[in-house]
């Protein structure tokens, strides 16, 4: 107790100590743990990932550095059963031991699965793969973009397809890695440029069969995010059958192979034929369908009694101008005659009204400088005025007054 007592330490300088003890074991240089990921923070600003594993009976708190987290394929969560590799070791500052981690990996599920169910159901959420939102496909492409390796057995599949199958496409080949850490940015950049270019009527986007590992560039949240917004139809052909990637479910249509995917972007030019001499065929059977249905209205025209004598037709047509001609007589004799009877009572009306017929009865009419004279206060004594009788007149000069 006493040699204790005599031994005074700092705490900065006690928890040094402790934590060189801890680095010189061997054991704790590299040991496995597995646990419940709790308290899980993705600090946004430093990329750190800090998190408790624990189970039923105890806890210890880890941290894992940006270098090693941004090398995780998936995110962790809270309440997930996982293994870590980590190295052990005392956090000075605050006097505790925690896991300082490299590596971790999901229990039951790969990391490589669980990052892309985890990016599957986040995309989908966002309605990415929505059937609503994808592009048909065109009929009859002119070109046919095809974005793959230029020495992997996907693009030779898709040129022996398209050569065969409709060799009048032209096809243009974008050059990219289709595995490794660059092949994402390749990938993306050359579906810009498709678009951009607008170059082509559709995309055939992939490569051949591989592991998770070698397919992981087509499960890359950008190049899916790229796919769905192509204003050009996308054909996604990645790996085998059952070989399955975020990009198939972001394009507009998914091929289980290179091979299948070149039939879905070109029709085979023999059917396109065959379908062109059935319409020929059928174009044919309507024309003559139609020139038999003319003749017949023809047939029926030419026997119409007014095609097979044209006399008969000048007949019927004089008859109807000598209808109307007698119509029309009838109708001005008509008109006339009102006339007349019009014409009759008004000079009835204008002789009754005559001044001459006044005359004629002994009256006369006394005009003064050509004024006729109503009343004896228009003329004086000595006045030249004139009288106009029912025949002829005379002159006279009035006397008294």
């Amino acid at each position: 107790m006493e040699k204790f007592e005599k031994l005074v330490v700092s705490v900065s300088q006690l928890n040094n100590y402790v934590k060189g003890l801890f680095d010189q074991i061997p054991v704790f240089k590299n040991v496995y743990v597995s646990g419940e990921i709790s308290n899980f923070t993705n600090h946004m600003k430093s990329g750190h990932y800090y998190f408790s594993l624990k189970d039923d009976a105890a806890v210890v708190k880890a941290v894992m550095w940006r270098s090693q987290a941004s090398r995780l394929k998936f995110m962790p969560e809270n309440g997930m059963q996982v293994l870590v590799k980590a190295r052990l070791s005392v956090y000075e500052r605050d006097g505790i031991y925690q896991l300082y981690v490299d590596d971790i990996q999901p229990k039951g599920l790969g990391g490589l699965n669980l990052a892309f169910e985890q990016l599957k159901k986040k995309l989908a959420a966002e309605g990415l793969f929505d059937e609503a939102r994808k592009k048909p496909l065109p009929r009859y492409p002119e070109k046919v973009g095809v974005i793959t390796s230029p020495t992997g057995a996907a693009i030779r599949d898709i040129t022996n397809v398209l050569s065969r199958r409709y060799p009048i496409a032209e096809m243009l080949l974008e050059p990219v890695l289709v595995q490794g850490e660059g092949a994402p940015a390749q990938l993306c950049r050359a579906l810009q440029k498709l678009n951009e270019e607008n170059s082509c009527d559709v995309i055939i986007i992939g490569r051949g069969g591989g592991s998770i590992e070698d397919l992981w560039a087509f499960n890359d949240e950008s190049l899916a995010r790229e796919i769905a917004a192509s204003r050009i139809p996308v054909i996604s052909a990645v790996g085998h059958e059952t070989d399955f990637t975020i990009a198939d479910f972001a394009a507009d249509r998914r091929a289980p192979t290179p091979s299948v995917a070149a039939e879905l972007a070109v029709p085979n030019m023999n059917e396109v034929k065959s379908e062109l001499a059935a319409k020929r065929k059928q174009l044919n059977a309507a024309f003559q369908e139609r020139i038999q249905l003319e003749r017949i209205k023809l047939e029926q025209l030419r026997s119409k009694p007014c095609l097979q004598n044209m006399r008969y037709v000048l007949d019927e047509h004089r008859m109807r101008v000598a209808t109307l001609a007698d119509k029309a007589q009838q109708l001005y004799s008509f008109r006339l005659q009102a006339q007349r009877a019009k014409l009759r009572g008004a000079s009835a009306k204008l002789e009754a009204l005559s001044p001459l017929k006044v005359l004629a009865r002994g009256y006369s009419v006394v005009k003064k400088e050509g004024k006729t004279v109503y009343n004896a206060a228009q003329v004086s004594e000595g006045d030249t005025v004139e009288i106009h009788f029912s025949e002829g007149s005379a002159q006279a000069t009035i006397r008294g007054g």
